[in-house]
């Protein structure tokens, strides 16, 4: 970590982009997917709070940010902006938590998976791996994302901290 990291708060349904050295954090990961995307050459960073797989599915849908769709072709855009390059782009993904217990069988109320299936399977649609998950269960998390070198920590309240 450098001296003092800029630290930027990406709200929920909410996005931004960094270059080092800037650090991207997202608070309350529930049922929604952080998805962190880095550029380890250029420093690069993006991350999306996203709450809804597909934003085809609601009417509503001027929040780019809010889809996992939306919001991942709109943070490769973002990155590339300011000098990321779509070749070098890699992707950590945290959240998709069951936060209550319904019945896990009604498809309406598998938001958390359903999120992560659709960031999982739009970074796949853009050529763009997934090093790391962090993703599912049932407690919330706020992650970090380093710009300087693509970490991802992934804080809990009572099941620890980890560096992906």
């Amino acid at each position: 970590m450098g001296s003092i990291d800029k630290m930027i708060i990406v709200g929920m349904a909410d996005m931004n982009v960094t270059r080092c050295p800037g650090v991207l954090t997202t608070l309350g990961l529930g049922s929604c997917v952080g998805i962190a995307v880095y550029d380890h050459i250029n420093k690069i960073a993006g991350l999306a709070h996203i709450m809804l797989p597909d934003s085809t599915q609601i009417k509503n849908n001027s929040n780019v940010a809010k889809f996992a769709d939306s919001a991942t072709r709109k943070l490769i855009v973002d990155m590339c902006l300011i000098g990321a390059k779509k070749e070098f782009l890699k992707a950590k993904i945290a959240g998709g938590a069951q936060m209550f217990a319904f019945d896990s069988t009604n498809e309406n109320m598998r938001i958390g998976d359903r999120n992560v299936e659709a960031a999982t399977r739009i970074l796949r649609a853009y050529g763009i791996p997934i090093t790391a998950t962090h993703t599912g269960s049932n407690y919330g998390r706020t992650i970090e994302l380093y710009s300087d070198d693509g970490r991802l920590v992934v804080k809990t309240i009572g099941h620890g901290t980890y560096v992906i």
